[in-house]
């Protein structure tokens, strides 16, 4: 009697590094994939390399000659015989570049398809598809001539933003309060976007001083099914870049999350959206106005406290989705039966206006306990590298409520030890130890002068003051 010959076990190409390619590496495992990791020379040795399969070096250090050239990770993914490519967040994630490429020779792709990635790629074009939808967005124009802005910004009034069209990471972001501002810093921002995403197309959009960020996320079938599996609070961040995530988003009122997840929901199905993706959103605290921001096409850094929270794999159903499987993802309610908090650990000097600090890891110590993760792709003896992000780890605790997930970061965090560079540590002490933070839903404005003034007494009295009152 002759045997049925062995399934094929599927090959997921893994187009990134750090910690995500680590944990993209895990997920692989868990449905039963082989890990190839397309891997720059600088990560030919990294954590990420040593627990996947094999690992195919796409080019040198510089992101700009290996994780960025699609054309590149196609090639790899060829040469490993890749049924799937997983971009993780970041460099190839979100551009439909190397989705086409991909297409072209059969590979999947877990993500979006190219045409929704175009779509919600460029922020004005992401605009008009949520207006189509009926999702409330903020009033922007889109500017011709950053030479000549100042008249746009007059016309719709102060303060405002200008934005990279095809931005994202906070880069080719302005706040400005008056023409003046606007005619100096708009070919400012130009040039950035320019020289970060290849194109400098700006839009100003109007200002909320005092609004949360809130995110919800969300994950399409392709077909216009969706699933939403909650939301999450960014609002602490510094220059646009998030600091610490949680969900739920606290001290949301029933209609503001419903209004929250009908929009992501009403965008999900106008796009037919394919896979795990984060619409964002901007939640005024002086209004009832709640405004779309933009969607990230993409599994998210924050990914974990989502996962967290509702006990799921979205790394590992992106994986299934894109090789034609059920995803496994349950129905879950609005609100998740637990809080999740996470911190970004970052190889920066907070004392020196947060500069990089590569350079060798000589020890480091997690800690352990239920309801306690890390996600992090260093270890003692890792020469954490200068050519890239300086995101060391994230992490994750989960607790029974907010107060007792605040608590046991402050005390997972303290707990952290990492020699040999300077990292962003004392900042999450500070933030997790603060009386604004603990009540919960500070503002995206709040971390900045809060930090600067955190050594003086009188700041912080004044600040208290005005919330009593």
């Amino acid at each position: 009697m002759t045997s049925a010959p062995a399934a094929k076990i599927p090959v997921v190409l893994v187009a990134n590094r750090g910690e995500i390619a680590v944990r993209i590496i895990a997920a692989a495992r868990r449905i039963g994939a082989s890990p190839v990791l397309a891997a720059s020379a600088a990560d030919a040795d990294s954590r990420a390399a040593r627990l996947a399969d094999r690992v195919i070096i796409i080019g040198p250090a510089q992101a700009t000659k290996s994780y960025l050239r699609p054309e590149y990770v196609a090639e790899a993914a060829m040469h490993a015989g890749a049924d799937v490519v997983h971009a993780g967040y970041g460099f190839l994630s979100e551009q439909p570049e190397l989705a086409e490429l991909l297409e072209a020779e059969n590979i999947a792709f877990a993500g979006p398809r190219p045409e929704t990635l175009r779509a919600v790629g460029d922020k004005t074009s992401a605009r008009r598809v949520a207006v189509a939808a009926g999702v409330p967005v903020a009033v922007a124009v889109e500017i011709s001539d950053p030479t000549s802005a100042a008249a746009l910004g007059d016309s719709l009034g102060y303060p405002l933003l200008i934005k990279a069209v095809h931005g994202g990471g906070g880069r080719g972001i302005r706040l400005v309060r008056n023409s003046s501002e606007l005619a100096e810093l708009a070919p400012q921002a130009a040039a950035e976007a320019q020289a970060a995403f290849g194109n400098g197309a700006l839009y100003l959009e109007r200002f909320y001083p005092a609004a949360r960020h809130v995110e919800v996320q969300v994950f399409g079938d392709g077909d216009g099914g969706v699933q939403l599996f909650g939301d999450r609070d960014c609002s602490v961040q510094r220059r646009h870049q998030k600091l610490v995530e949680e969900c739920p988003a606290p001290g949301l009122s029933e209609a503001r999350r419903q209004v929250l997840h009908d929009a992501s929901r009403a965008l999900v199905k106008a796009l037919r959206y394919r896979g795990a993706g984060t619409v964002e959103f901007l939640v005024d605290t002086e209004s009832d106005d709640v405004v779309f921001l933009e969607m990230n096409a993409r599994i998210q850094v924050e990914h974990p406290v989502t996962e967290e929270a509702f006990g799921i794999d979205l790394v590992a159903a992106q994986l299934r989705l894109a090789l034609g499987l059920d995803p496994q993802l349950p129905d879950v309610p609005p609100v998740p039966p637990v809080v999740a908090i996470e911190v970004r650990i970052n190889a920066e000097d907070p004392d020196q206006d947060f500069r990089p600090n590569p350079g060798l890891i000589s020890r480091v110590e997690w800690p352990v306990g239920p309801g306690i993760r890390v996600d992090t792709h260093i270890e003692n003896g890792y020469q954490f590298p200068p050519f890239y992000d300086s995101l060391m780890a994230k992490l994750i605790v989960r607790a029974h409520s907010r107060t007792a997930a605040v608590e046991a970061l402050r005390s997972a965090a303290a707990a952290v030890v990492i020699e040999g560079v300077t990292t962003t540590l004392p900042l999450h002490d500070f933030v997790l130890s603060h009386p604004d933070f603990i009540r919960g839903g500070v503002s995206t404005t709040w971390f900045a002068p809060a930090w600067e003034h955190r050594n003086d007494p009188s700041f912080h009295d004044a600040q208290l003051k005005e919330a009593v009152s």
